[in-house]
């Protein structure tokens, strides 16, 4: 970081891991930069100094520099900005960085904005990756457990031998494993990006997931017990992975009579919002509760099948809670939902 005379960065801006510049925002020049502003865009301080934000703005994003310039006179009349940026280092590389720009004062002299800038170009490329990820899951997923099922019935339908139709009821079977995986993966994909959360009383919450399923299971019996009235955010991860939770031990049982016991009140070691969802199904497999280690290595030989878990974890854990699940020698299993524990609101309901 070099000197001049103006507004100056104190030298212990060098050892940041942030990019940080101070810009005049009527002419968009730089006024002074550390250490990591220089190896996020290539350039010295002095080169920058001397560049117009054109030069260094990537021709192929489009945000411009005119738009860089009009945000750096908001920020400088009071309105701080925050926005990604594609930039063009002194190599030709492009990188894009997130920017948060705000006004500082200079002693009497003109203010100036002073730019913190992070490097996010591989958490972006990871994103994008990820939103191709997701389209490709939920739309070409379901289409082709569609086009199985249809062919599958159709085959079950004319089929001239036992054999035959075993074999179109097993494909049939399968395509519609595959379609509720692909409600799944659509599932995983809101609780990454859910927003609307309302606060409300857990138990409620609970029993009116409850209910959807009571409509589907009438003979299933699901009994929600407070221990003690708590409140949390509750948005649609807490509705798929109390759904999940709940339909698992009602599908999974001996009978169509199933019981899934319910219990809500506060964790005794933490005080989180715990929720204990009982019932006395055969264990659920190891191999199953395995695939949810993040530290566990899946193979071609040992791998969980249970989207539903998956879901319930990611669901659980985007809400910043956590996902606990006990199983006994011969039967029974408990899956336990911690949440952060919330005061009630006025509309909470």
């Amino acid at each position: 970081m070099s000197r001049q005379t103006g507004p100056e960065l104190d030298p212990a801006y060098d050892d940041l891991h942030t990019g940080v510049a101070l810009y005049d925002p009527d002419t968009g020049a730089v006024l002074d930069a550390n250490d990591r502003l220089e190896s996020i865009f290539g350039f010295t301080t002095d080169e920058l100094r001397e560049r117009r934000v054109a030069t260094y703005t990537a021709n192929t994003h489009a945000f411009s520099a005119a738009e860089f310039l009009a945000r750096l006179r908001a920020s400088a009349a009071g309105d701080p900005q925050e926005f990604v940026w594609r930039v063009k280092r002194a190599d030709g590389e492009l990188v894009w960085v997130r920017l948060y720009l705000s006004r500082r004062a200079s002693g009497g002299r003109q203010d100036f904005v002073r730019a913190e800038v992070r490097d996010i170009t591989q958490s972006y490329h990871t994103e994008r990756r990820e939103e191709l990820f997701w389209r490709l899951l939920r739309h070409n997923l379901r289409n082709g457990a569609n086009v199985l099922t249809g062919h599958g019935e159709r085959i079950a339908a004319h089929a001239e031998t036992e054999r035959i139709r075993e074999s179109a009821a097993v494909v049939r079977d399968t395509a519609v494993d595959l379609g509720r995986m692909a409600e799944s993966v659509t599932e995983i994909e809101q609780a990454m990006r859910t927003d609307g959360e309302r606060r409300r009383c857990v138990a409620a919450a609970i029993d009116d997931v409850a209910d959807d399923l009571r409509a589907e299971h009438p003979a299933a019996s699901v009994e929600i017990t407070e221990r003690e009235r708590m409140w949390t955010d509750v948005d649609d991860s807490f509705v798929h992975a109390v759904s999940h939770a709940l339909e698992n031990a009602i599908v999974h049982g001996d009978g169509p009579r199933a019981a899934v016991r319910v219990t809500v009140g506060p964790s005794p070691n933490t005080g989180r919002v715990q929720i204990r969802i009982e019932d006395d199904n055969p264990p659920i497999p190891e191999s199953e509760l395995g695939a949810l280690d993040d530290r566990a290595e899946t193979t071609a030989t040992s791998h969980g099948t249970g989207v539903g878990l998956f879901v319930m974890k990611w669901c659980i854990e985007s809400l910043g809670g956590e996902l606990e699940i006990e199983t006994g020698t011969r039967r029974g299993n408990a899956v336990c939902i911690y949440l952060p524990p919330r005061e009630p609101s006025n509309d909470a309901g």
